[in-house]
């Protein structure tokens, strides 16, 4: 008999079925038992009254797996106005062990150390496994969104020869004997694929070994990088990424809205134009609102950026903003410069409810131009660089590009306390396990 989904019972209704799931929880009153199924749908309500199958079913704790052939009976009182009576249940494996904090309980009561230590079982939950749908209804949205762009997904080494973006902050291993480290993004290889396809994206794990233990850092995280070839410049990115955003949250709201319903998470305002504010101007308005002089500082600090998202949100209706103009001397060394603002770039960051969720920049595109930045900022030494180089030396179009991590993006959209709720298995400054 063919497994039916508890989403699918109402089409069934008065005919004999299959269900197979979880024992979500058991309510064993005197004259009547209750079993709740949990399967990758949602809940199902069993009523069990014959002696043997309660007998059954006071044997098997909670979380252990079943497959129940019984009735679908039509219950207005029922959850759903639906339940299975007459149920004949079968174990599917041994009884699950003694749980470390229950599930069926509408919120988690364990505090984070402990869900993460028993992440296999805590990712059970419904609203963790909320998260997870929501963060791939997000993937299925940036890859549609971009698919439409014309842009093609690619994927790229993990394993690099050379620490070239920040040496500070790769892990090293070894590789057959030789140094290697694990790549902190797909940055360069996003590049000289422009050169091959003129536009390219990646959803994939990248790695930074940063001391952060924070609320907002991971080790290991999924990003989201897109990178695309003649542009005119930096706006033309940033039309693009809003429509990656905007596919995002086209694909929450069309694949995950039942998990979204069931995290009372609200959806974004974006507006059919983000707002775009230069970074000196930026500052500024800052100083001008608080009374505190940041018309020198060299960044946008989290206090910054909240109260940034906060004015965009007043005066815009926005939950975005884009911040363009960054001091050179503070991004990247392949950003292009703003060659009508010395000292500036081409670079900018999006605000999410006053957090920064991505950044992007139009690049160089000269070998000429990269050869002069490196030695600007004392690297000499062109070998580490010598495959990255090399495709600029052989004709690269005008091009730029954005990346973000999909962990912070959910951990904003759905207002988690901590970026590592939005992972199904973190990696930060202490834990590698599970």
């Amino acid at each position: 008999m063919q497994r039916i989904l508890s989403s699918q019972l109402h089409g069934h209704l008065g005919q004999t079925v299959r269900a197979a799931g979880w024992i979500h929880r058991r309510r064993l009153l005197k004259s009547v038992a209750f079993l709740i199924l949990r399967d990758r749908d949602g809940l199902a309500q069993i009523v069990i009254t014959e002696p043997q199958q309660r007998e059954l079913l006071e044997s098997l704790p909670e979380e252990t797996t079943v497959s129940v052939v019984a009735t679908v009976t039509a219950n207005p009182s029922a959850p759903g106005g639906i339940e299975l009576t007459e149920p004949q249940i079968e174990a599917l494996t041994e009884p699950a062990v003694a749980a470390p904090f229950d599930l069926f309980r509408p919120q988690l009561s364990a505090t984070l150390p402990t869900l993460l230590d028993h992440a296999p079982f805590a990712l059970r939950h419904p609203r963790r496994s909320a998260v997870i749908k929501i963060g791939a209804a997000a993937v299925a949205g940036f890859r549609t969104a971009l698919t439409e762009q014309s842009f093609v997904e690619i994927h790229t080494p993990k394993i690099v020869g050379t620490a070239t973006e920040s040496g500070a902050t790769v892990f090293g291993l070894d590789y057959f004997g030789r140094r290697a480290f694990l790549a902190q993004s797909p940055q360069f290889y996003k590049q000289i694929m422009v050169g091959v396809l003129e536009r390219v994206f990646e959803v994939g794990p990248v790695f930074r070994a940063e001391p952060h233990d924070t609320v907002r850092h991971l080790a290991e995280y999924t990003s989201l990088d897109a990178e695309m070839g003649f542009i005119s410049d930096e706006y033309e990115v940033m039309a693009a990424c809003q429509g990656a955003v905007a596919g995002m949250l086209e694909g929450v709201e069309s694949l995950a809205a039942q998990s979204m319903q069931m995290l009372e998470a609200k959806m974004p305002a974006l507006p059919a134009e983000i707002p775009i504010v230069h970074f000196t101007d930026v500052r500024e308005m800052y100083t001008k609102a608080t009374g505190e002089d940041i018309t020198s500082e060299p960044d946008l600090a989290p206090a910054h950026e909240r109260w940034l998202g906060g004015w965009a949100l007043r005066e815009h209706g926005s939950d975005f903003v884009f911040v363009t103009g960054f001091p050179t001397a503070h991004r990247a060394f392949y950003t292009h410069p703003d060659l009508a603002r010395p000292g500036f770039s081409r670079g900018f960051d999006l605000i999410f409810r006053g957090l920064e969720l991505l950044s992007g920049s139009q690049r160089m595109h000269r070998h000429s131009d990269y050869v002069a930045a490196l030695a600007a900022r004392g690297q000499t030494d062109l070998a580490p660089y010598a495959g990255y180089l090399d495709a600029m030396a052989h004709g690269m179009p005008p091009h730029g590009g954005f990346a973000f991590g999909l962990e912070r993006f959910l951990g904003r959209l759905l207002d988690l306390p901590n970026v590592r709720l939005a992972s199904n298995f973190p990696r930060d400054l202490n834990r590698v396990t599970p």
